[in-house]
């Protein structure tokens, strides 16, 4: 049987190429708690892979925050982009499996609800041309879960988002990529992917073009 390859790869950013969730969840519990609330693991949990003006407004009311979801965003998307600029932690697997696709000729897109100048910074930490777009949160109309994010991804490489894979760690991530019609591969981290129809796999590490390929199309376990 020929192996069917992936016309592209759609990724996620937060907790599926970088391993950003422990410091999303800090930097909650740290501006909440500097004016006084409380927060949880519960609530930030129920924020893993949310656009980042509705975590805002769920800051804001949660955390009892004296500050405009905007200010929320703003303020947390400065100390992000401090803490990537000292160092980038990847998740296991995830830049050697986006070199490979490289290798292999499979285009690459990077489909984040992060803002573009966190992006930015996740990107520059890789060889140049590593992604051949990029979809940040402050540029679509609307978020994941619905599926622009992606459908303008895979419009801007060019491809068929039906013909795409997306690798994904989060359930409203998941949901988004089935909504445009693209196979999904989960990789849960913080929170389990408990969604009909996504392939999920334990871990990137390991994994290269060819068992994405098997794991998307296949169906079966790649690791």
């Amino acid at each position: 049987m020929t192996l069917t390859l992936p016309a592209a790869v759609l990724w996620d950013m937060d907790g599926t190429l970088v391993d950003t969730e422990p410091d999303w969840i800090a930097i909650e519990r740290a501006l909440v708690g500097s004016c006084g609330g409380t927060w949880t693991d519960h609530d930030s949990v129920n924020l893993v892979g949310s656009a980042l003006l509705e975590a805002g407004e769920y800051i804001r009311v949660r955390g009892n925050v004296p500050m405009t979801a905007e200010q929320i965003v703003e303020t947390m998307v400065e100390w992000m982009v401090e803490r990537l600029k000292r160092s980038v932690a990847w998740r296991p697997g995830a830049r050697e499996l986006l070199a490979d696709l490289r290798a292999n000729g499979v285009p690459c897109a990077l489909v984040t609800m992060s803002y573009r100048q966190l992006a930015d910074v996740v990107v520059s930490a890789l060889p140049p041309e590593s992604f051949g777009a990029t979809v940040t949160g402050d540029e679509v109309v609307k978020g994941k879960p619905h599926p622009e994010p992606y459908l303008r991804a895979a419009r801007e490489l060019g491809v068929d988002t039906s013909d795409c894979v997306v690798i994904e760690d989060s359930t409203t991530g998941a949901r988004a990529g089935l909504a445009a019609a693209a196979r999904v591969v989960a990789v849960p981290n913080i929170v389990p992917v408990d969604v009909a129809g996504v392939v999920t796999v334990p871990t990137l590490a390991g994994m290269d073009t060819a068992r994405l390929a098997a794991a998307a199309y296949l169906e079966i376990n790649a690791t």
